[in-house]
């Protein structure tokens, strides 16, 4: 019974991720002129290049982590986007005191995304994935 509890919240927790990041992913495609002029604000280099690499890896990894398909490398890669994106974008110590709350609770949610991230690239998929061979029943056996 553990290891289907384990699996299907496996399962779960990686369509809500990837879900996290499809989502925004579409905002992006849907307004590249917005989403240029909100990371100009922020002073972000390269708005252009980075903002399709952003778009990318954001459809292509949350996809990659909802069937788990490469998915503990999919998981790696939407960790370090997301530690790039709070340092640029919810840079809470470089903001006014007027929106310092707010883009605190933004960093700290994220890094609370990141850490689900890192213990899926650690752990595996599980069971209900593409990688169902990579998982920590495999590896800890």
């Amino acid at each position: 019974m553990t290891g289907y509890i384990e699996n299907t919240s496996l399962l779960l927790g990686r369509f809500l991720m990837g879900i996290y990041f499809i989502l925004p992913g579409l905002g992006k495609v849907n307004d590249f002129a917005g989403t240029s002029e909100y990371m100009a604000a922020h002073q972000v280099p390269l708005i252009p290049v980075l903002l399709v690499i952003t778009i990318i890896i954001q459809l292509g990894a949350g996809a990659a982590l909802i069937v788990g398909f490469k998915g503990k490398w999919a998981a790696l890669v939407l960790a370090l986007l997301t530690i790039v994106i709070s340092v640029y974008m919810h840079n809470f110590w470089n903001v006014i005191e007027a929106e310092r709350a707010h883009e605190t609770q933004n960093f700290f949610k994220n890094m609370g995304i990141v850490a689900g991230l890192l213990m899926i690239s650690a752990l595996g998929t599980g069971r209900f994935s593409l990688d169902r061979n990579e998982t920590v029943s495999q590896t800890s056996a």
